[in-house]
């Protein structure tokens, strides 16, 4: 399976119970009309051993954001919030980590390293205002609908003026209103009176979190000035288009943006996306199968499994929906109760809200997750009703595959390299300057944004030295070299394949003893030792298990199963019994896999060096120069359509040389990120780093990974509590590294003329970082194609008062410890193993891993 499926399928499991489901913009259907469950959609299975080049991981790629990502300032409606405190990241901006950090108190910047100036995606903000207000708006009764709340109180713009910065539930002033508390009456158009109570809140300096969150609402206002189209999150530019296969996919250019403050100034980060759009709708697709609706329960079934997970498009209001079921009992000719309580059909609804003619009155609804509202975090939200004929796909076609050139020109189109990517940010601020200055209702704000680049110093880390049993070489940026030399020598620690089996099916018989022949072929340089395996034919697809069962005994060391297609089903049911009935490694490839044979033996290595690892072996190692040290990483994986159970992935290093790895699995409520049993997790991992070493670790450094904004707090409150209430009975020291993927912040570095990536190692430690924070960004990774990323560090408790050159220098070598990508990776190794951990249990085997196979990397 590619790491496009992959993520695509992210997040795609078994069940969700749909409550009831409303309109776009209408008000909730009756119990009477709510949704069936969605069934799950099938995915395909990870294929372990397809590697036509050694596949990047999660974190691997040459640091192109995905189309549609996100920015941070649009983030804040979806955020928990806090009483008192702002919502999103501007509630970690309120959160100082650094004071209590007395190493690095008066200085947080490193020295290592050769010095490198740098330009980021990053303008300066001038903002010459002294002083803003901020008033809170009341509405009794409640109004859902945050335009209707703008169009309410500026019925009264007499009073206020005309500058002001509106977020729904506060306004924003640059001059304080004659009352501090009022009461006015507006009214509906329907005649219905609404009394709406200001309430004078604050002062905000131009440094405020609240001012910080205003400014932004005020930049998405100079967006829609702009002519830009907000789709989702994020604004576009459709007047630039571009069409690819035959106009069946439209890509749309647009931009994320965030006013956030850094150690010298504010600055806006301005960086380039991509929406694809396709023309076909959701009911194409169901007519694609079927040229009627179909009304067989089987077909239906099937149906919904293909369309669960997709994020779709629609045009009528331009926001994206992501399908959570499928609900045939229900169509366009059912009816709804609207908010004044009046029952209006679909049919009628999108005729007179969007005019939109539906055509197939027979076709289901589709159920999107309603979104959480603020102030209401404890309800469950309403789900949406969408008509399949009016939702557009979005993402890449499914025929890509068959049109190379094609897909080369889109891949050219979206991977921005440098250059462009930095000349497009600076044209994007300098229109932004020419509305602020063309716009008479801006002015009074007196914002500005320098139009060039930041400048920022960087500082290029040294090499890393990669060692096997027999041999040592210094990281080469190629990676086809880092592969080369991986397989040509023997492995640090290798493990030898004796007693195991292999699966086939019939039909694929004469690949099956290709591979086996060829595994020993590899695995003889690399220091394999092993006996030929035991080759059993499945007489059917269907008859793995009974076959595993058969010829699985607790003496076999490995299991190998070639698998006829990538069904989902099947994969999953291989790896459940392998890993919670019978635990044994096991390594799961397709039989078309073994085909490619321009890259046969490179796939043939790939799968040997999976296999090594799975048993308990290790590929090479790195030093961290850091003693008695234990490594830990931490992910969740979160099935956010289903709502089932979600995953906690924490994996600890129990050796020295970080080659041997403790892995355990906490099950959460749907949705929850902080972990709770973080201390069950560490006694175990510590038990095993004694029983491997017999002495205790001297420190703990955690990387914590998938961490959304604003949960800085949580983590101090909730997570580093657990972890150092077992670590003080043993007197142990703790660091504890907030590790952030998802920014939009970019590096350049010229060189003769052009605009390049950042070389892997480069450090910045200065003037993109907070005051507040003893943070750091680090490029790992090395990009032919596209604009590398770099990621965000945030140490947020340290009592090993680990220095700024030792915490840049040990993250950025465990970012070559990954032992599945000959290369450095975008996050530090024991991040990545629990991510695949925590995938792996949500997304294949929804059950606690066996203890048997605690102690090795089954999860690859």
């Amino acid at each position: 399976m590619s790491g496009r499926a992959r993520t695509r399928a992210r997040g795609r499991a078994r069940h969700w119970n749909i409550a009831q489901a409303e309109a776009p913009g209408a008000a909730a259907a009756s119990p009477a009309q709510q949704a069936a469950s969605p069934q799950p959609r099938r995915q395909p299975p990870r294929e372990e051993g397809r590697v036509a080049a050694p596949e990047q991981p999660r974190g691997a790629e040459g640091g192109v954001q995905p189309p549609g990502g996100l920015s941070l300032a649009a983030n804040l409606q979806a955020l928990s919030v806090r009483p008192g405190t702002p919502a999103g990241i501007f509630q970690d901006l309120v959160v100082n980590t650094r004071e209590k950090l007395r190493h690095v108190r008066h200085s947080k910047t490193g020295s290592e390293g050769s010095m490198i100036e740098l330009l980021a995606n990053h303008f300066q903000v001038s903002d010459t205002s002294r002083m803003a207000y901020k008033y809170n708006i009341v509405y009794k009764p409640f109004i859902k609908d945050r335009d209707l709340r703008e169009k309410l109180l500026f019925q009264h713009a007499s009073i206020f003026g005309e500058y002001h910065i509106f977020d729904g539930n506060s306004l924003l002033l640059p001059r304080k209103l004659q009352h501090s508390n009022m009461e006015l009456i507006s009214r509906t158009k329907e005649g219905g009176i609404v009394k709406i109570t200001v309430c004078f809140s604050r002062e905000l300096g131009t440094t405020h979190p609240d001012c910080i969150r205003y400014y932004n609402i005020f930049l998405r206002r100079i967006l829609k000035l702009m002519n830009l189209k907000q789709i989702g999150r994020n604004y576009y530019n459709d007047a630039n288009t571009r069409t690819f296969f035959s106009s069946s996919l439209e890509t749309i250019p647009g931009y994320v943006t965030s006013i956030l403050p850094y150690e010298q100034s504010l600055t806006l980060c301005s960086d380039t996306c991509f929406k694809l759009l396709q023309s076909r709708t959701v009911f194409d697709v169901i007519r694609k199968k079927f040229a009627r609706i179909p009304r067989d329960r089987y077909q239906q079934e099937k149906i919904s499994q293909e369309l669960i997970g997709l994020v779709v498009f629609t045009r009528y209001n331009n926001k994206t929906h992501k399908v959570a079921a499928v609900n045939w009992d229900l169509s366009p000719r059912d009816t709804f109760k609207r908010s004044d309580s009046s029952e209006i059909t679909f049919v009628d609804y999108y005729m007179q809200q969007y005019n939109q003619i539906i055509t197939d009155l027979n076709q289901p609804l589709l159920v999107s997750q309603g979104k959480w509202r603020r102030g209401q975090r404890n309800i469950s939200p309403e789900p949406i009703l969408l008509v399949p004929e009016l939702c557009y796909l979005t993402g890449l076609p499914d025929d890509v595959e068959q049109k190379p050139n094609e897909m080369g020109n889109l891949t050219k189109l979206m991977k921005q390299p440098p250059e462009v990517r930095k000349t497009e940010s600076e044209n994007f601020v300098r229109n932004v300057n020419k509305n602020l200055t063309e716009q008479s209702d801006l002015q009074c704000w007196s914002l500005s944004f320098d139009t060039n680049c930041l400048s920022v110093l960087g500082r290029v880390l040294g090499g890393v030295k990669v060692v096997q049993r027999k041999k040592s070489f210094d990281v080469n940026q190629e990676l086809a070299e880092w592969m080369r030399e991986s397989r040509s020598t023997w492995l640090l620690s290798a493990k030898s394949l004796n007693k195991w089996v292999l699966l086939y099916p019939k039909e694929y018989e004469l690949q099956a003893k290709a591979l086996q022949h060829n595994l020993k072929r590899v695995n003889d340089p690399m220091g394999v030792t092993g006996d030929e395996g035991y080759l059993q034919a499945v007489d059917d697809p269907n008859s793995y298990i009974s076959t595993l069962q058969r010829c699985v005994t607790s003496q076999t060391t490995m299991v190998v199963c070639v698998l006829p297609d990538n069904e989902k089903y099947r994969y999953d049911a291989i790896k459940k019994y392998l890993c919670i009935k019978c635990p044994t490694p096991s390594q799961c490839v397709l039989a078309e896999t073994l085909e490619f044979k321009k890259t046969y033996m490179t796939i043939i290595t790939k799968i040997a060096q999976q296999m090594n690892c799975k048993m308990g072996g290790a590929l090479w190692k790195v030093q961290t120069n850091l003693r008695k040290t234990m490594f830990v990483g931490i992910d969740c994986f979160h099935d956010i359509i289903n709502r089932q159970n979600s995953i906690a992935g924490f994996v600890a290093s129990i050796n020295e040389e970080l080659t041997q790895w403790h892995s355990q699995c906490i099950f959460q409520e749907p949705g929850q990120e902080i972990v709770n049993g973080l201390n069950r997790c560490l006694e175990a991992a510590l038990n095993s780093w004694f029983k491997n070493l017999h002495y205790q670790p001297n420190s703990v450094v955690v990387y914590r990974d998938g961490v959304g904004d604003g949960q800085l707090q949580y983590l101090l409150d909730c997570e580093i509590p657990q972890l150092v209430s077992q670590l003080n009975k043993l007197k142990i020291k703790l660091t504890f590294i907030v590790v952030k993927k998802r920014i939009n912040t970019r590096f350049f570095t010229k060189s003769e003329e052009m605009f390049k990536n950042p070389p892997s190692g480069t450090v910045v430690d200065v003037a993109l970082t907070r005051h507040e924070w003893y943070d750091f960004y680090i490029v790992s990774q090395t990009s032919k194609y596209g604009t590398v990323t770099p990621t965000h560090y945030n140490v947020i408790y340290d009592t090993v008062c680990l220095d700024p050159d030792t915490v840049q220098n040990i993250t950025y070598r465990l970012c070559h410890m990954y032992f599945n990508f000959p290369g450095a990776i975008r996050v530090p190794a024991p991040c990545h193993y629990a991510h695949k951990l925590a995938y792996f249990v949500g997304q294949n085997i929804q059950q606690a891993p066996h203890n048997a196979l605690s102690n090795s990397l089954y999860y690859l």
